[in-house]
């Protein structure tokens, strides 16, 4: 690609001192530059390969990762990106029991067989039942005796009408005899004619001697059928990854993380390229080795290589580059983010290790571009929060609906977070790095996702590839003006909307 480098060294003199001044290079974000078209042998935008990389060992159907924001990601988010392909992660701004039932709420969604279903025992309570129901997201318990053997199932048909909360599960749950099980080695196509057959939406499953051998479900199998490319681990679960931090509780975070099933861990620290990133990574690695890591966030070949050869199996790069980041203007450090990939995927592709363009797309076409300066898949924020599937609760503002969004190193989120750690409460010790917004309501995070992927699709067949492998790292891009990125948008026109 076009770049002008600089080898600028100025030398100022204060009396007996010189100061060496170096300027690099002229670093360039997504704005600067178009990706000149190519011949295309695509007929159809929906033909081409989206498949790619997300770290060294696991492979996602489409290159969006939703970011590991208290605004963005919790359980919800986590599975519509799971079942759209991608991958949601975990924020880390909770205690270490709310991470992980968040964790469990999305590996426990989708089971072709659900081999530990949630249980409760029959001299349990209603008011207990309800409790778990509740906390776990689920409609249904199987029941049990001392030995785990089957004896009944509670729905939520069974306690809709609130009955005394003190009454025994026992009174209320359909008795084994009432029940249509299947055999444990039951294969899932056998399964759905069983319950069709019986019109049933829950088959417990069982061993010989009647124990709880699993779980099929009526809505695992529609969701299977509905999202056929859903991103999934070996047992057929959702995929889902987690943050920690690299202070305080990261490695009790990480070990309960890790035993709740998830997938990934992403280190969550603003300058990834220090001791304390790479002290983490270092740590957890060896205390986990079958846990792929994604480590950054950095902006440089350098902070790349260090983090690869930590331990790392993925490299997050983005330094201030958010629309609700403002680590440039408050430290004076970052780096334009275009530049900032190519040069951390030239040292990446070095190691075979993916790259997540982390921050800045604000169009379908950045996605596009990042991808062809080098990244594997990029992490989106902003563009995710107004939507259905974000934290938090749709408000109106001046006739308009919005939900809020805000930086992880915002004053309010930083506010937050030390509330929750005793002792630290002292706020004029925080420097904040990120803002809070609105952001208008947009309703389903799936419609969002078809239209920026709609316009990934189209960018590839201009790119005259098929596929995000032929894609990946061999842009040409053509740098524009300032004329050039109004010409880029629309203009000389009123807008309808």
């Amino acid at each position: 690609m076009y770049k002008k480098v600089f080898a600028l060294c100025l030398l100022i003199s204060f009396g007996n001192v010189c100061s060496k001044v170096t300027i690099v290079e002229q670093a360039l974000s997504y704005d600067d530059v178009l990706l000149v078209p190519q011949r295309s042998t695509v007929t159809s935008r929906r033909n081409v390969d989206t498949k790619t990389r997300l770290t060294k060992n696991i492979e996602l159907n489409m290159p969006i990762v939703s970011s590991n924001m208290d605004t963005v990601t919790e359980s919800t988010m986590a599975i519509a990106m799971a079942q759209l392909g991608g991958i949601g992660i975990i924020h880390r701004f909770n205690t270490i029991d709310d991470q992980v039932q968040e964790v469990r709420k999305v590996k426990r969604y989708r089971n072709a067989i659900i081999d530990e279903p949630l249980t409760i025992h029959y001299k349990c309570t209603i008011g207990q039942a309800r409790e778990l129901m509740k906390a776990e997201g689920i409609k249904g318990l199987l029941v049990i005796n001392d030995t785990n053997i089957l004896v009944g199932i509670l729905t939520y048909r069974d306690i809709r009408f609130r009955p005394d909360e003190t009454l025994l599960v026992e009174n209320l749950m359909t008795p084994r005899k009432r029940m249509i099980v299947g055999t444990a080695d039951i294969s899932v196509a056998e399964a759905k004619i069983l319950m069709v057959a019986h019109r049933i939406e829950k088959l417990p499953l069982v061993d010989n001697s009647g124990k709880v051998a699993g779980l099929i479900t009526s809505k695992d199998i529609y969701i299977k059928s509905e999202f056929p490319s859903a991103s999934l681990d070996q047992q057929g679960r959702l995929i889902v990854g987690a943050a920690i931090g690299v202070k305080e509780d990261s490695f009790e975070r990480a070990r309960a993380l890790v035993e709740a099933g998830v997938d990934v861990l992403v280190i969550d620290i603003a300058h990834g390229h220090s001791t304390l990133a790479l002290d983490t990574l270092k740590n957890v690695k060896t205390t986990f080795p079958h846990i792929d890591i994604i480590a950054g966030n950095v902006a440089t070949a350098q902070g790349t290589r260090d983090l690869i050869e930590a331990g790392a199996d993925a490299i997050k790069v983005g330094v201030g580059p958010g629309s609700i980041c403002t680590t440039r203007i408050t430290t004076g450090s970052g780096y334009p983010q275009l530049s900032a990939v190519i040069h951390c995927a030239n040292e990446a592709n070095k190691y075979d290790i993916p790259l997540i363009a982390d921050g800045g797309i604000r169009y379908s076409g950045d996605i596009t571009k990042a991808i062809a300066a080098g990244a594997a898949t990029v992490m989106l924020g902003s563009l995710l929060a107004g939507t259905d599937e974000s934290p938090g609760i749709p408000f109106i503002k001046n006739g308009k609906k919005y939900k809020v969004v805000r930086g992880m190193a915002s004053f309010g989120a930083n506010l937050g977070r030390k509330e929750r750690v005793k002792g630290k409460q002292n706020m004029l010790d925080f420097v904040p790095e990120g803002v809070e917004a609105l952001k208008p309501y947009k309703g389903s995070v799936v419609d969002t996702i078809n239209q920026l992927l709609g316009g990934f699709y189209s960018g590839m067949s201009y790119c005259g590839v098929n596929s995000i492998r032929e894609l990946r790292g061999n842009g040409i891009f053509v740098q524009i003006t300032p004329a050039g990125t109004i010409e880029s948008h629309a203009h000389d026109v009123q807008q309808l909307v």
